[in-house]
Protein backbone atom coordinates (compact mmCIF):
# COMPACT_ATOMS: atom_id res chain seq x y z
CA UNK A 1 0.00 0.00 0.00
CA UNK A 2 3.09 2.13 0.33
CA UNK A 3 4.07 2.41 -3.66
CA UNK A 4 2.00 5.67 -3.77
CA UNK A 5 3.55 7.00 -1.01
CA UNK A 6 6.13 8.97 -2.47
CA UNK A 7 3.56 10.79 -4.88
CA UNK A 8 0.99 11.14 -2.43
CA UNK A 9 3.64 13.35 -0.08
CA UNK A 10 4.95 15.51 -2.92
CA UNK A 11 1.26 16.20 -3.84
CA UNK A 12 0.69 17.13 0.11
CA UNK A 13 3.74 19.86 0.58
CA UNK A 14 2.74 21.14 -2.58
CA UNK A 15 -1.03 21.19 -1.62
CA UNK A 16 -0.18 22.70 1.55
CA UNK A 17 0.75 26.47 0.96
CA UNK A 18 -3.05 26.65 -0.86
CA UNK A 19 -4.72 25.14 1.94
CA UNK A 20 -3.37 28.31 3.94
CA UNK A 21 -0.83 25.62 6.11
CA UNK A 22 2.93 26.77 6.48
CA UNK A 23 5.36 26.62 3.66
CA UNK A 24 6.60 23.28 3.40
CA UNK A 25 10.47 23.70 3.67
CA UNK A 26 9.56 25.31 7.05
CA UNK A 27 7.94 22.01 8.52
CA UNK A 28 11.64 20.31 7.81
CA UNK A 29 13.52 19.21 11.21
CA UNK A 30 16.52 17.37 9.82
CA UNK A 31 18.98 17.72 7.63
CA UNK A 32 19.17 15.65 4.21
CA UNK A 33 22.01 14.80 1.78
CA UNK A 34 21.46 13.27 -1.51
CA UNK A 35 24.86 13.16 -2.85
CA UNK A 36 28.39 12.39 -0.91
CA UNK A 37 29.04 16.38 -0.12
CA UNK A 38 27.04 19.14 0.77
CA UNK A 39 25.67 20.80 -2.09
CA UNK A 40 23.58 24.01 -2.66
CA UNK A 41 21.02 23.45 -5.53
CA UNK A 42 19.32 26.23 -7.70
CA UNK A 43 20.31 29.99 -7.20
CA UNK A 44 20.15 32.35 -3.95
CA UNK A 45 16.70 33.53 -4.49
CA UNK A 46 15.23 30.22 -5.72
CA UNK A 47 16.55 26.89 -4.94
CA UNK A 48 17.76 24.19 -2.03
CA UNK A 49 20.84 23.07 0.75
CA UNK A 50 21.39 19.16 0.71
CA UNK A 51 23.82 18.21 3.33
CA UNK A 52 23.41 21.22 5.91
CA UNK A 53 24.85 21.91 8.83
CA UNK A 54 23.78 23.73 12.07
CA UNK A 55 25.85 26.57 13.37
CA UNK A 56 26.34 26.33 17.11
CA UNK A 57 24.74 28.73 19.47
CA UNK A 58 27.82 30.01 20.74
CA UNK A 59 31.57 30.12 19.19
CA UNK A 60 34.87 32.44 19.61
CA UNK A 61 33.86 36.03 18.85
CA UNK A 62 30.24 35.13 17.85
CA UNK A 63 26.60 34.33 19.22
CA UNK A 64 23.54 33.26 17.37
CA UNK A 65 20.53 34.86 17.49
CA UNK A 66 16.62 34.54 17.40
CA UNK A 67 17.51 30.80 17.92
CA UNK A 68 13.30 30.19 17.81
CA UNK A 69 12.87 30.77 13.84
CA UNK A 70 15.31 27.65 13.13
CA UNK A 71 17.14 28.77 10.88
CA UNK A 72 20.61 28.07 11.89
CA UNK A 73 21.63 26.04 9.21
CA UNK A 74 23.98 26.84 5.72
CA UNK A 75 26.71 24.73 3.88
CA UNK A 76 29.74 23.75 5.42
CA UNK A 77 31.24 26.35 3.79
CA UNK A 78 29.23 29.10 5.20
CA UNK A 79 30.02 27.70 8.86
CA UNK A 80 33.27 27.76 8.12
CA UNK A 81 33.16 31.25 6.87
CA UNK A 82 31.37 33.01 10.12
CA UNK A 83 33.50 30.99 12.21
CA UNK A 84 36.51 32.50 10.46
CA UNK A 85 34.94 35.72 10.82
CA UNK A 86 34.24 35.32 14.54
CA UNK A 87 38.05 34.33 15.30
CA UNK A 88 39.14 37.17 13.57
CA UNK A 89 36.98 39.74 14.99
CA UNK A 90 37.88 38.16 18.40
CA UNK A 91 41.53 38.59 17.76
CA UNK A 92 41.03 42.05 16.67
CA UNK A 93 39.27 42.86 19.91
CA UNK A 94 36.31 44.56 18.02
CA UNK A 95 33.55 43.01 19.81
CA UNK A 96 31.16 40.42 19.51
CA UNK A 97 29.54 39.14 16.43
CA UNK A 98 25.59 38.72 16.86
CA UNK A 99 24.76 36.26 13.85
CA UNK A 100 20.72 36.69 12.60
CA UNK A 101 19.15 34.29 10.17
CA UNK A 102 21.29 31.48 7.91
CA UNK A 103 18.62 29.55 5.94
CA UNK A 104 16.39 26.82 6.95
CA UNK A 105 17.45 23.25 7.69
CA UNK A 106 17.02 21.78 3.89
CA UNK A 107 17.22 25.66 2.73
CA UNK A 108 14.24 26.53 0.12
CA UNK A 109 12.11 29.63 0.58
CA UNK A 110 11.13 31.09 4.05
CA UNK A 111 7.46 32.04 5.45
CA UNK A 112 8.68 35.02 5.85
CA UNK A 113 11.70 37.52 5.95
CA UNK A 114 14.26 36.71 2.94
CA UNK A 115 13.36 35.78 -0.22
CA UNK A 116 16.78 34.80 -0.50
CA UNK A 117 19.06 32.55 2.20
CA UNK A 118 17.48 29.39 0.02
CA UNK A 119 20.75 27.40 -0.74
CA UNK A 120 22.78 27.54 2.55
CA UNK A 121 25.19 30.83 1.38
CA UNK A 122 23.87 33.74 3.00
CA UNK A 123 23.92 35.26 6.81
CA UNK A 124 22.83 38.02 8.33
CA UNK A 125 24.88 39.67 10.46
CA UNK A 126 23.83 42.68 13.14
CA UNK A 127 26.20 45.58 12.94
CA UNK A 128 25.17 45.88 16.76
CA UNK A 129 28.21 44.70 18.37
CA UNK A 130 28.54 43.63 22.32
CA UNK A 131 31.81 43.64 24.46
CA UNK A 132 30.09 42.00 27.44
CA UNK A 133 29.23 39.18 25.46
CA UNK A 134 32.98 38.18 25.54
CA UNK A 135 32.61 37.49 29.25
CA UNK A 136 29.21 35.58 29.45
CA UNK A 137 26.77 34.41 27.43
CA UNK A 138 23.48 36.26 26.11
CA UNK A 139 20.07 34.67 27.99
CA UNK A 140 17.68 32.72 25.83
CA UNK A 141 15.67 36.18 26.36
CA UNK A 142 18.11 38.78 25.34
CA UNK A 143 18.66 36.22 22.19
CA UNK A 144 14.76 36.78 21.69
CA UNK A 145 14.29 40.16 22.45
CA UNK A 146 17.52 42.09 22.00
CA UNK A 147 16.68 44.71 18.70
CA UNK A 148 19.25 44.56 15.92
CA UNK A 149 20.47 48.82 16.55
CA UNK A 150 20.09 50.54 12.78
CA UNK A 151 23.01 53.00 12.02
CA UNK A 152 21.57 55.32 10.45
CA UNK A 153 20.54 59.04 12.62
CA UNK A 154 16.58 58.74 13.26
CA UNK A 155 15.09 57.22 9.99
CA UNK A 156 17.98 59.57 8.07
CA UNK A 157 20.28 59.00 5.16
CA UNK A 158 23.00 60.20 7.59
CA UNK A 159 25.10 57.86 9.23
CA UNK A 160 24.69 58.08 13.58
CA UNK A 161 28.14 58.30 15.04
CA UNK A 162 27.11 56.92 18.34
CA UNK A 163 26.17 53.67 16.53
CA UNK A 164 28.76 53.15 14.07
CA UNK A 165 32.57 52.63 14.89
CA UNK A 166 35.58 51.93 12.94
CA UNK A 167 35.27 48.31 14.32
CA UNK A 168 32.23 47.85 11.63
CA UNK A 169 34.53 49.20 9.33
CA UNK A 170 37.43 46.48 9.61
CA UNK A 171 34.68 43.86 10.12
CA UNK A 172 32.88 44.38 7.10
CA UNK A 173 37.07 44.65 5.57
CA UNK A 174 37.91 41.78 7.20
CA UNK A 175 34.83 40.10 5.58
CA UNK A 176 35.15 41.09 2.26
CA UNK A 177 38.77 40.01 1.91
CA UNK A 178 37.70 36.60 2.60
CA UNK A 179 38.11 34.52 -0.66
CA UNK A 180 34.72 32.97 -0.23
CA UNK A 181 32.60 35.79 0.15
CA UNK A 182 30.97 37.11 -3.14
CA UNK A 183 29.09 39.99 -2.52
CA UNK A 184 27.99 41.71 1.06
CA UNK A 185 24.97 43.87 0.64
CA UNK A 186 24.89 47.29 3.16
CA UNK A 187 22.69 50.23 3.37
CA UNK A 188 23.66 52.86 0.71
CA UNK A 189 25.05 54.83 3.72
CA UNK A 190 27.04 52.70 4.53
CA UNK A 191 28.72 52.14 1.72
CA UNK A 192 29.14 56.00 1.05
CA UNK A 193 30.57 56.00 4.74
CA UNK A 194 33.05 53.26 3.93
CA UNK A 195 33.96 55.28 0.60
CA UNK A 196 35.13 57.75 2.69
CA UNK A 197 38.08 55.82 3.95
CA UNK A 198 41.41 56.78 2.46
CA UNK A 199 43.50 53.92 2.13
CA UNK A 200 42.86 50.90 -0.40
CA UNK A 201 39.82 50.07 -1.17
CA UNK A 202 39.67 47.25 -3.29
CA UNK A 203 37.69 45.56 -0.87
CA UNK A 204 35.04 48.15 -1.29
CA UNK A 205 34.17 46.17 -4.79
CA UNK A 206 32.32 43.62 -2.89
CA UNK A 207 30.53 46.23 -0.39
CA UNK A 208 26.95 46.44 -2.31
CA UNK A 209 24.17 49.31 -1.29
CA UNK A 210 20.82 47.73 -1.09
CA UNK A 211 17.36 48.90 0.36
CA UNK A 212 17.07 48.79 4.09
CA UNK A 213 20.44 46.98 5.53
CA UNK A 214 20.79 49.76 7.90
CA UNK A 215 20.93 47.39 11.28
CA UNK A 216 22.81 44.64 9.57
CA UNK A 217 24.43 43.29 6.76
CA UNK A 218 24.35 40.79 4.91
CA UNK A 219 26.95 37.82 3.23
CA UNK A 220 26.59 36.17 0.28
CA UNK A 221 29.19 33.34 -0.47
CA UNK A 222 30.26 32.43 -3.76
CA UNK A 223 29.38 29.08 -5.17
CA UNK A 224 31.36 26.10 -3.35
CA UNK A 225 33.44 24.23 -6.23
CA UNK A 226 32.01 21.01 -7.09
CA UNK A 227 28.25 22.49 -6.28
CA UNK A 228 27.67 21.68 -9.95
CA UNK A 229 24.28 22.97 -9.64
CA UNK A 230 24.38 25.76 -7.65
CA UNK A 231 23.44 29.10 -9.84
CA UNK A 232 25.88 32.01 -9.41
CA UNK A 233 24.81 35.22 -9.21
CA UNK A 234 25.75 37.76 -12.20
CA UNK A 235 29.61 39.18 -11.76
CA UNK A 236 30.42 42.35 -9.55
CA UNK A 237 31.14 45.41 -12.03
CA UNK A 238 34.99 46.36 -11.92
CA UNK A 239 35.81 49.35 -9.37
CA UNK A 240 35.18 49.91 -5.71
CA UNK A 241 31.51 51.25 -5.87
CA UNK A 242 32.62 54.34 -5.03
CA UNK A 243 31.42 56.33 -8.01
CA UNK A 244 28.12 58.13 -9.66
CA UNK A 245 26.46 55.02 -9.53
CA UNK A 246 26.37 55.44 -5.17
CA UNK A 247 25.08 58.50 -6.15
CA UNK A 248 21.74 57.09 -7.85
CA UNK A 249 20.90 55.61 -4.14
CA UNK A 250 20.20 58.95 -2.86
CA UNK A 251 18.03 60.09 -5.55
CA UNK A 252 14.38 60.65 -5.13
CA UNK A 253 13.96 57.31 -7.77
CA UNK A 254 15.82 55.30 -5.34
CA UNK A 255 14.48 56.13 -2.14
CA UNK A 256 10.66 55.87 -3.53
CA UNK A 257 11.08 52.99 -5.42
CA UNK A 258 7.40 52.38 -7.50
CA UNK A 259 6.09 48.83 -8.44
CA UNK A 260 5.36 48.86 -12.52
CA UNK A 261 1.10 48.24 -12.47
CA UNK A 262 1.88 45.09 -14.36
CA UNK A 263 0.50 41.14 -13.70
CA UNK A 264 2.60 39.80 -10.82
CA UNK A 265 5.48 37.66 -11.92
CA UNK A 266 4.55 33.97 -11.84
CA UNK A 267 5.86 32.04 -9.09
CA UNK A 268 9.35 30.50 -9.74
CA UNK A 269 9.68 26.69 -9.65
CA UNK A 270 12.07 25.34 -7.28
CA UNK A 271 15.05 22.87 -9.21
CA UNK A 272 14.01 19.20 -9.74
CA UNK A 273 16.75 18.47 -7.42
CA UNK A 274 14.83 20.02 -4.33
CA UNK A 275 12.19 17.69 -4.65
CA UNK A 276 14.10 14.78 -3.90
CA UNK A 277 14.82 16.83 -0.63
CA UNK A 278 11.20 17.07 0.48
CA UNK A 279 10.41 13.64 0.04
Amino acid sequence: MFKNFSFFFLTLIFTLPKLGVANPWSLMTQPKQISPTAQSIGSYNNGCLSGAVAMPSNGIGYQMMRLSRNRVFGHPELKLFIEQLGQATANQGLGTLLIGDLGQVRGGPTISGHRSHQTGLDVDIWFLLTQQANTRLLSANERENWSATSVLLNSSDQINTAQWSINHEKILETAARMPSVDRIFVNPSVKRELCKTKGNHDWLRKIRPWWKHDDHFHVRLHCPAGNLNCVSQEPLPAGDGCDAGLAWWFSTEAKNPTSPKTKPEPALHLPSLCNALLN
